[in-house]
């Protein structure tokens, strides 16, 4: 809603130095959303008068029309000679009025006026259009042709209101009222404690039995249909400067006369209106529904079928208007007409002037459907004044007899469905309790009556509300208006108190440790849409009888292509991973943590609740049911270095090794005992494949894989080549790791190391080898690390050889060189029972 300074101060006497900012301020701090405010004028600067064209010679030779004009401007040049103008347009003649701007002017954007040669003559300053005074768009695109009645020599910066303040206010939904210049002027008297002289206070006459006749099928579509009819229009006549200057400020195009009215009182009083020819309309106006299929033409002249829910404004021929949203073609508004031959003018001289008021939802749903949002339908949608509607007619009737030297009928039609104020029961310390301080009753009794209410009661509050605020249905509501106007910087800023012993779950704590992990081992979280299509999970290659495929499906996803929810983290962190590597970061490494949608082996389908009562205990109960598991998962992917190379070496590239890392750190964090071996499962190589698992009540479980990605799942998904990933389950993880972390134990007496080198058979995975000498080794065992694999003729064909690195050491003693060594011997006893190890060189 633009919102002109000097139009305001029609409603409200705003103090004589404020300025545009100095409202928006005191509005804002009411509640309103001021975006911009426009300084029209600026820079400009005269001299700019109104002239009298008294001559024009058409200039030949020159690829355009040219014309050298000469313009009576009075004394307004010093001298009271005609001044010499060269001009390009043509839509003014000898003896209009314009608009010209003389040499020393200063037009908006800082262009300078001076005497210039052009076209072989030189041009004493500017015949003006309004886009170069910045007036915006008359229709016509060219010179400025003012009424007659205008004095050469006049002020034309005073007469075209061209120095003004525009507010542009950001109007939300609730604030339907402020979609005019009473509601805001409202807002702005209630910010200055200064009185409203409010534009719908008329004196309206009583609705009578030989009005136009009003037929209304659709009580609960329309509610109220106000009626009147005013004849014998000059058809000559136009719109008034200051009209026309009012709709521009205001962001609207003047067109005609009657239009130019309805739309004036729109903007002034928020109640659209449309104007009807008479004589083209045919018997009485009805509202109905319309017929399903029905077809109408709008006007803007585009002909629409319409649905069986749209509310349209009828006679005997059909449609001429679809309610609340646009009129028709049929019945508009004709233009003068100049016959060329007698000079007859033609055009609409009597008018039928319809003030209504529509329900929201159905305006809303229409304009929507047809995607043919108004300057009237913004307004239903947000909700209008049903008592503005007599006063709006009224208003409008008035301004035609005014400007157009028209009569207004005695006939006043006005139909109005039964209805009752809204009350609302409120305790008079509900503000108090909701923002937390102490008003007082007085307070809000003021506050509420300041816009509009009428209050009755002591300590309980009767509040009727008045018809202008829709958005006020309950205590709350109320409660909100009370705190905007005292001010919401007069909130005091008050911490909530934590009760104590609560804060975050364990789970919570984990998923964020495992977060801060992932990204202090050079990770960085990418966070992707939970939704997949199928097809990608072919792309992982998952066998057809895999969980993962049982996937949950949406009624309404956001897009076709990804209509169900993920069961698993890596087709959004690898889809992440290859768009940034086609944008020329090729050095990546991604985690997320998220929840998974598993619908197990009976995926249930989610009832629809009603909306028009709350749901029963066994509603709820059967939605819960259907419900997919949602457990949490943590993921990551690699690709390209995993350390860059330098002045300090070569550099590596990251690797399956780095994957399973990943998961190592997660376990650490977790305090869980990860159990890592050689696996095979889906988009995983089967050869670099590390299975993940957990011992959880006595059971080993397995929680993830991680590795290298398979040759043919990378090329089908367009990954770069050996791009690795790993994903486990983090609530598995967390179980099997218990509530709390345990801190190490740390001694203060010396470690014994002992190192060996067992040979085993190719085929023998390391970490079963790992897993007998750690429990072989005993409780003095501190670490164990694989520090060297060999393969070779001096082991043997098919065999490797595997070097440890075992630390020692007691928390009470210093170990002799005997105790380290019977510890070594009976881990590489049991090494050797389990996996056939021998001692290297035995």
């Amino acid at each position: 809603m633009r919102v002109p300074l000097s139009w305001l101060r029609e409603y409200v006497d705003l103090p004589a130095g404020e300025t545009g900012r100095d409202v928006a301020a005191k509005l804002v701090d009411a509640g309103l959303e001021v975006e911009t405010v426009e300084q029209l004028g600026a820079g400009l600067k005269g001299p700019l008068v109104v002239g009298q064209v008294l001559t024009i010679e058409e200039l030949e030779g020159f690829r355009k029309p040219i014309r050298f004009c000469t313009v009576d401007v009075g004394a307004a040049n010093g001298t009271g000679e005609p001044q010499e103008i060269v001009c390009g347009a043509r839509n003014f003649s000898v003896g209009d009025k314009v608009v010209v701007v003389l040499p020393g002017a200063v037009l908006p954007g800082d262009f300078a006026i001076a005497s210039r040669k052009t076209y072989g003559r030189t041009s004493h300053g500017m015949i003006c259009s309004g886009d170069e005074l910045g007036m915006g768009d008359d229709g016509t695109h060219g010179i400025i042709v003012l009424p007659p009645e205008h004095e050469v020599g006049t002020d034309a910066i005073e007469l075209l209101q061209l120095v003004d303040e525009v507010l542009d206010i950001d109007i939300t939904p609730d604030r339907g009222y402020c979609m005019s210049m009473r509601g805001v002027a409202r807002e702005a008297a209630t910010a200055y404690g200064l009185p409203l002289r409010d534009p719908a206070l008329l004196d309206v006459p009583a609705p009578n039995s030989y009005g136009y006749l009003v037929k209304i099928d659709d009580p609960a579509g329309c509610d109220r249909f106000t009626a009147r009819t005013v004849t014998g229009l000059d058809p000559e006549a136009r719109s008034p400067i200051w009209l026309t200057r009012r709709l521009q400020k205001a962001g609207m195009r003047p067109i005609s006369l009657a239009v130019d009215v309805t739309n004036y009182v729109m903007l002034e009083l928020g109640q659209p209106l449309h104007a009807y020819d008479r004589s083209r309309l045919d018997g009485a106006i009805g509202v109905r529904r319309a017929e399903q299929g029905e077809k109408f033409t709008t006007l803007d002249g585009v002909k629409r079928t319409l649905d069986a829910e749209d509310l349209v404004i009828t006679d005997n021929s059909g449609p001429i208007g679809l309610a609340g949203v646009m009129g028709g073609a049929n019945t508009e508004i004709a233009d003068s007409v100049t016959d060329p031959e007698t000079g007859t003018v033609t055009g609409t001289t009597d008018v039928v002037v319809e003030a209504a008021h529509f329900d929201s939802v159905s305006i809303s749903r229409t304009a929507r459907r047809l995607k043919l949002s108004s300057e009237a339908s913004k307004r239903f949608e947000r909700g209008v004044d049903p008592q503005a509607a007599a006063a709006a007619a009224q208003r409008t009737v008035d301004l035609l007899v005014l400007l157009a030297g028209g009569t207004a009928e005695a006939g006043v039609t006005e139909l109005t469905a039964p209805g009752a104020p809204r009350s609302i029961a409120m305790r008079a310390d509900h503000p108090d309790r909701v923002a937390g301080m102490d008003y007082g009753r007085e307070t809000v009794v003021r506050r509420l009556q300041e816009v509009g209410c009428d209050v009755y009661g002591q300590d309980e509050l009767v509040v009727t509300v008045p018809s202008w605020r829709p958005d006020l249905a309950e205590p709350n509501d109320l409660a909100e208006e009370v705190i905007r106007l005292e001010g919401y910087g007069n909130l005091p800023s008050t911490l909530p108190q934590v009760p104590s012993g609560r804060g975050l779950t364990a789970r919570q704590q984990l998923h964020r440790r495992a977060g801060r992990a992932l990204a202090g081992s050079g990770y960085v979280e990418a966070l992707s849409y939970p939704f997949l299509g199928e097809a990608v999970l072919d792309q992982l290659q998952l066998p057809a009888d895999d969980a993962a495929r049982r996937v949950v499906k949406l009624v309404n996803p956001i897009s076709d292509e990804e209509p169900a929810l993920r069961t698993t983290l890596l087709p959004g962190l690898l889809g992440a991973l290859r768009r940034n590597d086609s944008r020329g970061s090729h050095d990546l490494a991604l985690f997320e943590t998220g929840s998974v949608f598993l619908a197990g082996d009976r995926p249930g389908v989610a009832v629809r609740l009603p909306v028009d009562r709350r749901p029963t205990d066994e509603e709820i109960a059967t939605l819960n049911a259907a419900l997919p598991a949602q457990p949490r998962h943590a993921a990551v992917v690699l690709a390209g270095a995993r350390e860059q190379a330098g002045w300090w070496g070569k550099g590596r590239p990251a690797d399956w090794a780095d994957a399973v890392q990943a998961a190592r750190a997660l376990a650490v964090e977790a305090g869980a005992e990860l159990v890592v071996r050689q696996g095979q499962y889906g988009p995983w190589h089967p050869g670099r494949c590390a299975e993940l698992a957990v011992v959880l009540n006595g059971v080993e479980t397995v929680i993830g894989h991680a590795g290298e990605l398979h040759p043919r799942v990378v090329k089908a998904m367009g990954l770069p080549a050996r791009t690795s990933a790993m994903e486990l389950d983090l609530d598995r993880l967390a179980a099997a790791g218990g509530e709390a972390l345990q801190a190490p134990r740390i001694s203060s007496f010396p470690v014994a190391t002992q190192d060996v080198a067992l040979i085993v058979d190719a085929s023998v995975p390391a970490s079963e080898v790992e897993s007998a000498l750690r429990e072989g080794a005993g409780e003095l065992l501190e670490s164990l690390r694989l520090f060297d694999v060999f393969t070779g003729e001096q082991v043997g064909g098919g065999k490797k050889s595997l070097a440890y690195a075992l630390r020692f050491r007691a928390t009470d003693r210093t170990l002799t060189a005997e105790e380290s060594t019977a510890a070594r011997d009976a881990a590489v006893a049991l090494a050797g029972e389990r996996t056939g190890a021998v001692l290297r060189g035995a």
